[in-house]
């Protein structure tokens, strides 16, 4: 099959829709599929195709949110060049400027459509509205109305990471259409213990300034409002046992903010920042670190959970739907409701050696059901469907288009077979 990826942003950058994408490339790639890939680039004036890998950068511009781009809509340069590929099947992980452009380009060729909702936005209206209510409010209504067009109008089928997803569209938004939830797999081997290049991981503990009793936490995510980095900072601040540590990687928009909150409270020495890691190096930060924790409530399904799991890291996150599909409780982490109970099991694990090394037993293994090949073969299966569908509907109209066709016809002959009496 031939498939093209839709996205607003791809490697070199990183986020969990990029990680998403480049790992769905990857795992149909190794079922035999030819994948393309379109996308924003991070020049505002050049086109660029990489043939060999099959990926075609637009031109785009800032959008002033994180490194995300826009680009148009509807880029006419690269259309025949899109033909030429003479794709099966679109598949959009956006809702915005590549996603649509995947709807037009879909409609207009008669190509089948899929989509997968990627992205919580009615969690990150506040940038819009800024925290007013009564803007807030009519952000998320317009977020609910374009998030339920979109994939009610225009994709032959919808998928969804988790469960936490699901409910959003059905309890929230009552959307009543089919929804597969398809959680994203994972190119777990990168970050599997044995596989880690023990040399550099001592390296970077060392040169992170941890000590053997250290017990060192880490979080990986963007550094902005709504992942509630904050919380752990208290977390590290009311804790009796001071070789209990936070790692912090990722960069946002908030990032100098907690650097300069960090050192207010006199914490620099408990609270670490790395800034943008590169993706090839992170595998590295999961293995100098002892535990990944996160209270964020706002992801859709929380890849880095899953990375940490891969690297045997037992992770202790907040009590999220987004989340439960891969923590268990006791077996490969721990769940937390509120700040003290978050402060309970993080001092536990960091003085009681057994119980974390029951939890990191069990991590790596909890994270097969995310593999590549399990991962293509679910997509796969939503593919299926969409391709059958879009033929159905495609019959259909041929259909209603011959009887319209059938009755002008009969029409003109009625028509000839009166004006003959006259």
């Amino acid at each position: 099959m031939r498939i093209g990826l839709f996205t607003d942003s791809y490697v070199p950058s990183v986020n969990g829709v990029i990680t998403s994408v480049e790992t769905l490339k990857k795992a149909l790639e190794q079922k035999g599929h030819t994948v393309y890939i379109v996308t924003v680039g991070q020049d505002s004036k050049t086109y660029d195709y990489n043939e060999k890998e099959r990926i075609l950068k637009i031109p785009g511009i800032p959008l002033g949110i994180y490194d995300y781009r826009m680009s148009s809509i509807y880029p006419l340069k690269v259309i025949n060049l899109i033909k030429s590929w003479n794709l099966n099947l679109i598949h959009s992980h956006t809702e915005l400027s590549m996603g649509i452009f995947a709807r037009l380009f879909a409609k207009q060729y008669n190509i089948p459509l899929v989509h997968t909702y990627h992205t919580m936005y009615k969690d990150y209206t506040w940038y819009v509205s800024r925290n007013i209510k009564f803007f807030d409010m009519g952000c998320k209504k317009a977020v609910e109305y374009i998030s339920k067009f979109y994939c009610d109008n225009t994709a032959d089928a919808f998928i969804v990471p988790t469960v936490k997803t699901y409910h959003l569209f059905r309890d929230e938004y009552h959307y009543d259409k089919d929804i597969y939830i398809v959680p994203t797999g994972l190119d777990a081997s990168r970050f599997y213990k044995e596989n880690s290049d023990k040399l550099k991981v001592t390296r970077l503990r060392r040169y992170l300034g941890y000590k053997r009793k250290d017990f060192v936490m880490l979080f990986v995510g963007r550094l902005a409002q709504e992942k509630n980095v904050t919380f752990l900072f208290d977390i590290i601040e009311k804790t009796k046992n001071k070789n209990i540590k936070l790692l912090v990687v990722g960069y946002g928009p908030d990032e100098e903010n907690y650097k300069k909150e960090v050192k207010e409270r006199g914490l620099e020495d408990r609270i670490k920042f790395t800034g943008k890691v590169a993706w090839i190096d992170m595998p590295n930060y999961y293995h100098v670190s002892n535990a990944f924790i996160t209270a964020s409530t706002t992801e859709t399904q929380g890849l880095t959970v899953i990375e940490a799991l891969a690297a045997s890291l037992p992770v202790i996150c907040i009590d999220d739907d987004a989340f439960k599909s891969a923590v268990v409780d006791n077996f490969n982490g721990r769940i937390f409701k509120d700040e003290k109970e978050c402060l309970e099991i993080v001092e536990e694990l960091s003085t009681n050696k057994l119980e974390l090394d029951n939890l990191t037993d069990k991590a790596e293994g909890s994270v097969k059901k995310y593999s590549l090949s399990s991962f293509a073969d679910s997509v796969l299966e939503v593919y299926k469907v969409a391709i059958t569908k879009h033929n159905k509907k495609q019959a259909l109209s041929t259909r209603i288009v011959d009887k319209i066709k059938n009755k002008w016809k009969d029409g003109k002959k009625n028509d000839s077979s009166l004006k003959s009496q006259e």
